[in-house]
């Protein structure tokens, strides 16, 4: 039986979420889908200059990929705002010029914000984007409440994020507890409540360590509170690889976020078997519960302090809910159980 020929559109060619979730899913789809990738990556700067240049690119890209062979199906990544235009392009092209079937894959932590705008020109575009989509994916139940406002709800797919837990050698006998925080130096990250709260556990003496990775405009903060606690340690950017050896060493992950979709620095915290700690935003909720984690209100720092100490306090607590994690992420969050369904999904619309 012939391969499912899939055409993959979305910003490849960048170091962010989307381009990461594509490289993946294409690696790791069955034989059965024969996948390629229509890279529509622009360069982003704030000069008058590139921002001309980023729009003749992205203009150029258009008008080539009706020219790209026709493929079966076509799934189009896309996040919020110039994202979504730019790829409600690509929806439309291949609904009407090639007429295949088309997934449109939801991604962005302000979606919402965008799904809410007050702009009746974005909420028509919006509409008219999902009208010629045939499958969108979102990524929980609360993105297809957001989503469902303009989508037709037997179009919407859940379909979670997704990791390789065998990339992951976790312990469970971190002593003491080892928290880390990987992410962007960023606000909406939460960095300002982390070293608040870190910064509370080291003067209340609190039996546990701490790592910080990463790196962004407010690294100097993490850098600022390593040098003045002995227990936590700065490492700057990680790679890949000492990323996933910190988490298999570590206990609890923290992200302190103010605005996600479904982080996959969760995923793989869990993957790490880790407790994870973060707050109730975006689809994160659907990963925490009382048996792996906690959630607290974003932009409080003293009740993260309080969350952390307390965690710190019940080591068998946290073993047991590190546990949790492992197998959580195994049985729904796995790239096997991702790329079995999106396979199921081309097969479906491809005949």
């Amino acid at each position: 039986m012939r391969a499912t020929d899939v055409l993959l559109v979305g910003p490849a060619g960048t170091t962010g979420g989307i381009a990461q979730y594509i490289q993946e899913q294409r690696r790791r789809l069955p034989r059965s889908v024969s996948a390629r990738t229509y890279d529509v990556s622009v360069p982003t700067s704030d000069s008058i200059r590139a921002f001309a240049v980023a729009i003749l690119l992205a203009f150029v890209q258009i008008l080539r990929f009706p020219f790209r062979r026709r493929p079966d199906v076509v799934h189009v990544h896309s996040s919020h705002w110039n994202s979504f235009y730019q790829s409600g392009l690509y929806v439309l092209l291949a609904s009407t010029i090639w007429r295949v079937p088309v997934v449109l894959h939801i991604h962005g932590s302000s979606f919402d914000s965008f799904m809410q705008t007050e702009s009746k020109p974005v909420r028509l575009f919006q509409s008219v984007v999902f009208s010629q989509c045939d499958r969108v994916i979102v990524l929980s139940d609360y993105w297809r409440d957001i989503v469902g406002v303009r989508a037709a709800e037997e179009k919407i797919t859940v379909l979670p994020n997704a990791v390789d837990p065998d990339e992951y050698d976790p312990r469970y006998d971190a002593s003491p507890p080892h928290l880390v925080f990987i992410s962007n130096h960023i606000e909406r990250k939460g960095i300002k409540e982390l070293v608040e709260a870190v910064d509370t556990l080291m003067r209340n003496d609190e039996n546990c360590r701490v790592t910080i990775g990463g790196s962004g405009p407010l690294s100097h903060l993490a850098a600022d509170i390593a040098e003045r606690h002995e227990r936590v340690s700065y490492e700057g950017y990680v790679s890949e690889e000492r990323k996933r050896e910190i988490l298999n060493d570590s206990s609890m992950f923290v992200l302190p976020t103010y605005a996600e979709n479904l982080p996959i620095a969760l995923l793989e915290a869990m993957a790490g078997g880790n407790v994870l700690v973060s707050t109730t935003v975006g689809a994160i909720p659907s990963l925490i519960n009382d048996d792996n984690g906690v959630l607290v209100e974003p932009g409080n720092a003293t009740a993260l302090a309080a969350t952390l100490s307390d965690l710190v306090h019940d080591p068998e607590r946290v073993e047991q809910m590190a546990q949790t994690s492992r197998e959580r992420v195994e049985q729904n969050y796995s790239w096997a159980v991702a790329t079995e369904r999106l396979d199921d999904l081309y097969r479906e619309l491809a005949h």
